[in-house]
């Protein structure tokens, strides 16, 4: 048998050392924190790391106040029902347009009539003692109000309407659209004594 020289068995012996070191992990070493950290406790630990707090909350003061219902502070379950219906009991008001809408027809006075005439026209003087020209057609005097028999019992207006034109006097009637069924009712106002009647062309 053939002997190999010492120096091949020794080179032989350095490869595999060198295989060996490049598969061998190096890891770090873990060092124990010191005593003197540990001492400190971990409030002192924590003391630099962000978001930490450096204390116990502060303590928040509530009165009976910040329960109490304000325009800042509304409660998101009260319920709007009653506003809604004490809308719905408002006056409906009247679109159309009201000669003398701010006096009763009772305070008004008929004091001239223009007859034969298309339309035929009348004046009446208001309680400041201005004279106002109507027809027939116009709507006269303030409006009465009247509340429906529903459950919501909302109110509208009604008005006097010019009917007629006569010689000695105007007629008014007022009707109720949402009771047709109910007659119309009729107020006569007669011409002032001192009042004068003028025949048209």
């Amino acid at each position: 048998m053939m002997r190999r020289p010492r120096s091949f068995l020794a080179l032989v012996g350095l490869a595999a050392l060198a295989v060996g070191c490049e598969d061998e992990v190096v890891r770090p070493a873990i060092t124990a924190p010191s005593a003197s950290a540990s001492a400190k406790g971990p409030a002192a630990a924590g003391k630099g790391a962000p978001g930490a707090s450096a204390g116990p909350a502060a303590r928040v003061e509530i009165s009976e106040a910040e329960f109490t219902e304000t325009e800042r502070s509304r409660d998101p379950f009260r319920t709007f029902t009653r506003r809604f219906l004490e809308e719905a009991r408002g006056r409906a008001r009247s679109q159309r347009e009201v000669v003398l809408a701010q006096y009763g027809v009772d305070e008004l006075k008929l004091i001239g009539i223009v007859t034969r005439i298309q339309p035929a026209k009348a004046m009446l003087v208001d309680p400041t003692g201005k004279g106002h020209v109507i027809q027939r057609g116009q709507f006269v005097g303030r409006p009465d109000v009247v509340q429906t028999t529903s459950r919501s019992g909302a109110t509208y207006e009604i008005n006097w309407r010019v009917d007629r034109i006569r010689d000695g006097d105007i007629v008014l009637v007022r009707e109720d659209p949402n009771n047709p069924d109910v007659p119309a009712a009729t107020k006569v106002i007669p011409l002032r004594p001192e009042g004068t009647v003028l025949q048209g062309k």
